[in-house]
């Protein structure tokens, strides 16, 4: 998640890495926080692997800065990852959300449209935080107004995802036609 995040927003400009940290703060700080000694060791493969370059630009107050420039191999590795997201990216929502956050720069609606419908059967296959035995529990069946509560809130959030989804999926499919 945090490389593609990181080859994402590089996709859009190049940024040093003070700025680029602030960009994956504001799209995934909330659920996982971006300490300096996990993003800069992921940019240092980055950067290994060919995906991105680093330049120094002089800094107009402080020392030199290190801008972060995306590689055509790293733009390449974006839209491989955006058109053939693994499982998890499709199925964690924290994965998904980084996942959908850069699915713009894969240019081919088809292939977005592939992404898509893998995350709308994933999200109507039956499915729940609570069974019984190998049944998915419903809200209404439950008692406890906190796991109810879970249950209801799911449910919404995955109505209106769905309802997004298939929109999306006849917006991208007019595209092609």
């Amino acid at each position: 998640m945090l490389e593609l995040a990181i080859l994402g927003f590089l996709y859009d400009a190049p940024l040093h890495g003070y700025e680029l940290r602030k960009r994956i703060t504001a799209l995934t700080g909330h659920v996982r926080p971006v300490a300096e000694s996990t993003l800069y060791p992921a940019i240092k493969r980055l950067e290994t692997a060919g995906l991105l370059e680093r330049t120094t630009e002089p800094g107009s107050v402080a020392a030199p800065r290190h801008v972060l420039t995306l590689t055509e191999d790293g733009r390449a590795d974006l839209r491989r990852r955006l058109a053939e997201p693994v499982r998890r990216d499709i199925t964690d929502e924290n994965r998904w959300f980084t996942l959908l956050a850069f699915l713009r720069h894969l240019d081919d609606a088809a292939a977005q449209a592939a992404v898509l419908r893998r995350r709308l059967a994933f999200l109507e296959e039956p499915a729940s935080f609570f069974y019984d035995g190998d049944r998915p529990v419903r809200a209404e069946e439950l008692d406890d107004p906190f796991r109810r509560g879970i249950l209801t809130i799911a449910r919404a959030t995955s109505r209106a995802e769905l309802t997004w989804l298939r929109d999306t999926l006849t917006s991208l499919e007019g595209t092609r036609s």
